[in-house]
């Protein structure tokens, strides 16, 4: 089993790295909110075991994040807030079990393992969509959902989000995006595919998903 422990305090992660390690699970360790995010999707790790109580971006933020860009990993929150209030807050913001400090070692082992044995017994449903963010491709009807809500888009404007969309993460050549959106049309210049990202930017707005330009690469898709 692969965890990422997710906390601030040095003297609590390596006691917990240190029990884990010896309980057969490969432990990588993360002690800064604002980077958690990011290492969280690097790994892609087994189960998440994360501080609410954290520098940089709070916990529940960092989860709600993760949700939001289609995280899905089993989370157990662990942290000295133990008020009903903030597991609540907790469980409603994606979390699958909470633990409050001071805990037993042993039953902070025998909970990560209940959370990997029902994630490995309930897997996920398949599915062809693509999705970054809040923004979904129905590959069925070609059509983009923004939180539920059908993008008003142009066929063009749908042809590029789909080459970006199949790419999360990786920049697409301005050369490939207009073999997508102009097919054959040689009489068009690269720079048309300019003002279908100028247009796309400005649609894209409210949806917290960003259309990024990286010199000499191309273009990707960012959610924040």
């Amino acid at each position: 089993m692969h965890l990422l422990l997710i906390e601030d305090d040095p003297a609590l992660h390596t006691t917990l790295q240190r029990s884990l390690v010896r309980a057969q699970m490969q432990v990588d360790v993360c002690s800064d909110g604002s980077v958690a995010l990011q290492r969280w999707t690097d790994l892609q790790p087994d189960v998440v075991v994360l501080d609410l109580s954290l520098p940089g971006v709070d916990g529940l933020d960092v989860l709600k994040l993760a949700r939001r860009n289609g995280l899905r990993t089993p989370v157990l929150i662990l942290t000295a807030r133990g008020t009903v209030g903030d597991k609540v807050l907790g469980l409603n913001a994606g979390a699958d079990d909470y633990l409050p400090k001071p805990f037993d070692l042993d039953e902070l082992e025998a909970r990560v393992r209940a959370l990997h044995r029902r994630n490995a017994d309930n897997p996920p449903p398949q599915s062809s969509d693509l999705q970054v963010g809040e923004l979904r491709l129905d590959r069925t009807s070609g059509a983009i959902y923004h939180r539920h809500q059908v993008m008003d888009l142009t066929p063009k404007e749908l042809a590029l989000m789909g080459a970006l969309m199949s790419r999360p993460g990786h920049a697409v050549s301005k050369e490939r995006l207009f073999e997508v959106v102009f097919p054959g049309q040689a009489d068009v210049q690269y720079e048309a595919i300019e003002v279908v990202v100028y247009r796309l930017r400005k649609k894209l707005t409210a949806t917290r998903v960003s259309l990024v330009t990286l010199r000499g690469l191309g273009y990707l898709l960012k959610a924040e």
